[in-house]
């Protein structure tokens, strides 16, 4: 069909000149229709922006930060994410908290604490001056109903597990016990707390500011049960109120004035909005409209070797791993033989320098080097010509008779990264040519992604993990019989013995060896997960215009640390 714009020359000149009028005409009427038609939107959007000034009048946020996707919750005991976690910690606060600088547990609610001789009890004591943010005193009860939820089955937490070092813990999740009283954690008086553990837990503190462990309002979660998070107001114990939160636009947190610390919060009002695609993430920052971009996987893959050099892009080493879970209550995986074949063939060096590209170190073990009083032992190195020995002997040679089988992992928000893609294609090419196998590749998103996993809905599955504290337990507790994070369907009465006596052990070097023995089982000897690499962070904001943010091995930052500098 011919365009309107273009006269038809096929015509007498006559029928031409009155063509060309009749178009002339057409595109005035059009041209005063589309003027008329814009005006309109124009008038109508004014009148929106007015009204909408009448209704409401928002004040800027001092601290907007992009924190990765949409949390799934902000119920801390419900929580798995690092994307929840980092809002979770400042809406509830726990008995302690993490120190900005070094990631270390410091007074939170708590302002002081005793340890038994044998290191059995710990005593808190609550400072006399806290409230929640409805003007409420917060109380020992309201610590001692906080880790029974936690613990109790019916919440279904998969973040129970570090909270299993009371005594009666396990067996109270477990159901085995139905009477939380016989859990080791009581009121002695309105501001004092007794825990009682099964053994020495050096590294207690930093269980008490994890945000399982933060206080949470008894009433209003037993009036409202599921929908608590809704109530208006909400109550909280941390430095900020959550002022709304708006699915796909942003959670905006407010300070708040009943907080014990509130004289050292360092913003009033922070944003936080959940972006997962790394190049509207830049433009946003790139414009202003974002001071704080948290996480590598926001850094445009294209741009990374250009971007990495900036100044306002900071890269660090921190306790955190990518790694592979294999599902091993399903065959052939349930043949260490198999699992081990599979390792032996990933070039890891490929994968960081080809794909990841921020300097991430190939990983043989799963405890990340630099954690404190620990030194891992080697894992499975890259040897294809073991790797086919072992299918051989599982009875697959040369990859013959071995069933196709699914990886999964989880996809991006639109326009993100697809480091998971990549890496999945990448290892799919590796176990083909060099053992001649079949796998299909799965994209899930994300919340449908953790799902699977925590079901075993997956053969194979792409995995993180970020330390919740400067110890190895935080890597190797996590693949425990009893773990609700391990993932795996694997269980290892060796393994789970090993970590049960080195929690138990005071002197350090006895209980590295212990650790070392149980890893030397899980990244060797059965193998139901692979290492890849650990993770090398980036985070970009402007230093010149924001303080507070601190390089740590754990990647925390609490946000009541966090401020804009005004400028002059």
């Amino acid at each position: 069909m011919p365009r309107l714009n273009q006269p038809m020359l096929w015509l007498s000149r006559r029928n031409r000149n009155n063509a060309m009028a009749i178009f002339q005409r057409a595109r005035r009427i059009f041209s005063r229709a589309r003027f008329c038609f814009w005006m309109g939107r124009i008038f109508l959007l004014c009148g929106v922006i007015l009204l909408s000034g009448c209704v409401r009048h928002e004040p800027p946020a001092d601290i907007t930060i992009i924190n990765g996707g949409e949390p799934e919750s902000l119920d801390p005991a419900i929580i798995t994410g690092q994307v929840e976690m980092r809002i979770v910690q400042g809406l509830f606060e726990g008995l302690t908290r993490l120190d900005p600088k070094t990631g270390r547990p410091i007074p939170g609610l708590a302002e002081n604490w005793e340890i038994s001789p044998d290191g059995r009890i710990y005593t808190f004591h609550l400072r006399t001056n806290l409230t929640w943010s409805t003007g409420e005193p917060i109380t020992a009860g309201d610590v001692v109903y906080s880790w029974i939820r936690a613990l109790n089955p019916a919440t279904a937490s998969g973040y129970a597990g570090p909270l299993f070092y009371l005594k009666n813990a396990k067996d109270f999740n477990a159901g085995k016990i139905k009477d939380a009283s016989l859990v080791g954690v009581q009121a002695l008086d309105k501001f004092t707390v007794r825990f009682d553990l099964d053994h020495p837990t050096a590294f207690f503190p930093d269980v008490c500011a994890m945000p399982v462990a933060g206080v949470v309002p008894q009433p209003t979660i037993e009036k409202q049960g599921d929908r608590w998070l809704m109530a208006k107001p909400l109550p909280v114990s941390g430095p900020y109120e959550l002022v709304y939160w708006r699915l796909n636009d942003k959670i905006r947190l407010q300070k708040n004035p009943r907080y014990w610390d509130a004289a050292n919060t360092r913003s009033e009002i922070i944003d936080l909005l959940p972006v997962g695609s790394p190049n509207t993430a830049l433009n946003l920052y790139e414009c202003g409209q974002a001071d704080i971009v948290w996480d590598k996987e926001l850094v445009p893959g294209q741009l990374l070797d250009v971007l990495i050099r900036r100044p306002d892009f900071h890269a660090f080493s921190y306790l955190g791993d990518y790694f592979i879970r294999f599902n091993v209550t399903r065959k052939p995986f349930d043949d260490p033989r198999v699992r081990q074949a599979l390792a032996l063939t990933i070039d890891k060096e490929r994968i960081v320098k080809k794909i990841s590209r921020a300097g991430e170190q190939p990983a043989s073990h799963i405890v990340p080097d630099g954690t404190a009083h620990y030194t891992s032992p080697e894992g499975l190195g890259y040897d294809p010509e073991r790797a086919r020995k072992l299918l051989a002997e599982a009875g697959y040679p040369g990859g013959r008779g071995f069933p196709r089988f699914e990886y999964v992992f989880s996809a991006p928000a639109s326009g993100g990264d697809k480091l998971h893609e990549n890496i999945a294609i990448e290892l799919q090419q590796m176990w083909h040519d060099e053992l001649g196998i079949q796998m299909d590749l799965r994209q899930l998103e994300a919340k449908i992604f953790y799902t699977a996993q925590a079901h075993l809905d997956f053969d194979l599955s792409r995995s993180s993990w970020t330390g919740d504290y400067d110890d190895a337990n935080t890597f190797l507790g996590l693949f425990t019989s009893d773990d609700g994070n391990n993932r795996t369907g694997w269980k290892n009465a060796r393994y789970d013995e090993l970590i049960g006596r080195a929690n138990q052990e005071p002197d350090l070097k006895v209980r590295e060896k212990l650790f070392q023995q149980a890893e030397t089982i899980l990244v060797r000897d059965e193998l139901p997960i692979i290492p890849l690499y650990f993770y090398v962070g980036i985070n970009y904001y402007d230093t010149n215009k924001i303080q507070g943010i601190y390089p740590n091995i754990l990647d925390n930052h609490p946000l009541q640390a966090i401020r804009k500098v005004k400028s002059k």
